[in-house]
């Protein structure tokens, strides 16, 4: 029998409108019914790649007992937090707070007006791994809400004073962005860094992509190569490691240990869209083909695997198929020995695998020598070994895509889409690939025609189910806002600068604080029991940390100081705890980069299609520039770009215009001279 889900946008919501649990989607009518019938709310907060909200899901919330309980006791509501990560943020820190940690499936009751009282994660159907039941914890709850009043009065009380104190101490530090020490900086990721393995932390080992970037960044603004032996060591490790699909390319989620080979198996688009920019930024600083390599097989499996026909792309793919974690990617032995016969011992040797198996008696393929090495020991040239299991790995992927597919999550999220539209735009215009660009002109295509509303604002999500709807939220303007400055600089196309800068004045105009900094909901969303603010980056960037990014950018752009002094004013909010916690402020780091080390601007004027024009761009193109933005006018067809403004080919010839720190230099028609300008020779 269907529930109050069937119809909603959300994959993950529709995962359960079958179960008996009589689920609301979160809205005023499951609000008012608590409040109408006095009765505490079940908040289940989960998404659709998520392993073990599916486990609860079967374990609990499909079976008949547990659901009659639930329904007696409690309106029931669902939330996909990747619709909204607003209600997502605010109960995450109830949860935080009351229990110490966090993660998904997220179970909060609350009062019917909104107040958490009580919280937790995954809770079995018996008692086990030191967790109470899902039914003693729904008993206990209903005792103490028909019993107990005074004592969850206390405890909201006290949870909704410490979530107040957190948003008031949030932002307001007010220190000098100059004071920061990078390089001190540098020597706390080093000190905290994973020597042996790579990365950052021990298990489960995520991949850290905006603290890579940073560190990347950190290497072209001073010539230290010391932070690039970090980054080197991890992008080899995690591309060696069972955490990249070998045959199919691609990231999953995360290491469930600390050396990358056991992976918690879902691929969402977000990881695949950060790590695909900084293997080709490590690319462009290092020349690493095996970091091309990565690029191109990420991005590929994307435009294979995640995209939508009219443009858009889908957001993850599960970690199981049928119903079992990780079957799609793993093989036995014996699979291999059948399809490839003779070749089975190379392949072992190459990819680890063995009759035992390196996971739960299969074999998670992954890199353990590379084709240079088994050539020289095998006596075998290296570029025919490299063929050879080049062909190797097309037979086992073409074998393994007639397997059940894992589980497909296709809403577009208009972040997550700038996001991977940035990604595609840069790699597009670095590797010279028109493939990408034409994905990246399609995907932004899509985001601007489906996504806005005819004020110009921002949907949230989109489904072929539904179209577009939600309101959108800070992540989704300064996400998107990042994908089109890069979309411009790619092709040079104005209407892709056009709609940044609208908006840009969106966001300030709808989410900016007054002391700074912005909200993570515009000033006309739905009233919550808080309006967040979160300022820390977690598995994707802050909405204000990425502002702070697009806007110093469209200073740089547009000539326009208002846009500094917003992202100034941002990250006055955190400018004291980049250094004390450099993990948690990857994406902060890349906006203190341009903030501090200055934003260099190039103008190039000349035809577009000239081969003098073309080699002024392959200057600004051909290297990792990260604090350079660039802009062409076309004299034929000129744009009204601000940067452009007042700029000439001189003597007819293409012309390039260089200026940093309110310094313009003398005006060079050569690709040598400019490379020498931003080259600093």
């Amino acid at each position: 029998m269907s529930n109050r889900l069937t119809d909603q946008s959300s994959p993950y919501l529709l995962q359960h409108a079958e179960n008996p649990v009589d689920w609301y989607p979160w809205g005023e009518e499951a609000l008012m019914r608590a409040r109408e019938e006095d009765k505490p709310i079940f908040l289940s907060i989960g998404y659709a790649a998520c392993h073990w909200c599916h486990v609860m899901a079967h374990e609990s919330f499909e079976d008949e007992r547990t659901a009659a309980l639930l329904n007696e006791y409690f309106i029931n509501i669902k939330v996909d937090r990747e619709e909204r990560p607003d209600i997502d943020g605010i109960y995450m820190k109830a949860t935080v707070g009351m229990t110490g940690q966090g993660g998904w499936p997220m179970s909060v009751w609350l009062t019917p007006d909104g107040a958490p009282f009580y919280a937790g994660t995954y809770f079995p159907p018996t008692r086990r791994h030191g967790l109470p039941s899902f039914g003693d914890v729904i008993q206990t709850l209903t005792d103490a809400w028909q019993g107990r009043r005074e004592q969850i009065a206390a405890t909201t009380e006290r949870v909704l004073a410490a979530m107040r104190d957190v948003s008031a101490t949030a932002g307001g530090e007010g220190i000098d962005p100059a004071s920061i020490d990078e390089r001190a900086i540098v020597g706390q990721l080093a000190g905290l860094f994973d020597a042996a393995n790579g990365g950052w932390g021990d298990a489960p080992k995520f991949p850290q992509p905006m603290a890579l970037e940073f560190l990347v960044r950190h290497v072209d603004d001073t010539g230290d190569p010391r932070p690039l032996m970090l980054v080197e060591k991890s992008l080899t490790s995690m591309a060696d490691g069972g955490i990249y699909d070998l045959l199919g390319g691609g990231f999953h989620r995360y290491a469930t240990d600390a050396k990358w080979l056991v992976p918690h198996f879902e691929k969402m688009l977000y990881d695949n869209a950060q790590l695909a920019r900084v293997y080709l930024h490590a690319w462009q600083v290092t020349g690493s083909d095996l970091f091309r390599d990565v690029v191109r097989e990420t991005l590929d499996y994307v435009l294979r695997e995640m995209r939508d026909p009219r443009g858009g792309f889908y957001s993850s793919q599960d970690a199981d198929s049928e119903g079992v974690e990780g079957k799609f990617f793993v093989w036995s032995y014996a699979e291999l020995q059948e399809l490839l016969g003779d070749d089975t011992a190379l392949a072992a040797k190459a990819w680890d695998a063995s009759r035992a198996g390196n996971w739960e008696g299969k074999n998670i393929l992954h890199r353990v020598t590379n084709p240079a090495t088994l050539s020289a020991e095998l006596g075998v040239d290296p570029e025919e070994m490299a063929r050879h299991l080049d062909s190797i790995r097309q037979r086992l992927w073409q074998v393994r895509e007639k397997r059940v597919k894992p589980g497909l999550d296709d809403k577009v999220l208009t972040s997550w889409n700038g996001l991977m539209l940035a990604a595609f735009a840069e790699a597009g215009s670095a590797l010279g690939d028109e493939r990408y660009l034409e994905a990246a002109r399609s995907n932004g295509s899509f985001l601007l025609d489906t996504m806005r509303t005819e004020d110009g604002r921002l949907r949230r999500v989109w489904t072929e189910r539904q179209g577009s709807n939600l309101n959108g939220y800070l992540e989704d303007y300064s996400y998107l806002i990042e994908g089109l400055l890069a979309l411009y600089q790619a092709t040079f196309e104005y209407r892709w600068f056009a709609a940044a800068r609208d908006l840009a004045d969106i966001m300030i105009e709808r989410f900016r604080a007054d002391d700074g900094g912005f909200f993570d909901t515009s000033d006309d969303h739905e009233t919550l029991i808080t309006r967040p603010r979160d300022l820390q980056d977690n598995a994707v960037p802050s909405g204000n940390a990425m502002a702070s990014t697009v806007l110093l950018k469209l200073a740089a752009l547009t000539g326009d100081s208002r846009y500094e002094d917003e992202a100034r004013a941002a990250f006055d909010q955190v400018a004291g705890s980049l250094q004390q916690h450099p993990l948690a402020f990857g994406q902060w780091l890349a906006a203190y980069d341009l903030l501090a080390a200055g934003r260099r601007e190039v103008a190039i004027v000349g035809d577009p299609l000239a081969q003098e024009t073309l080699a002024l761009l392959d200057v600004v193109r051909g290297a990792f520039r990260p604090d350079t933005v660039v802009a062409l006018q076309d004299p034929e067809n000129p744009s009204d770009v601000p940067l452009l403004e007042g700029r000439t080919a001189i003597d007819g010839s293409p012309t390039a215009y260089v200026c940093e720190g309110f310094v313009c230099r003398q005006p060079v028609m050569e690709a040598e001279e400019l490379r020498a300008q931003l080259d600093g020779s």
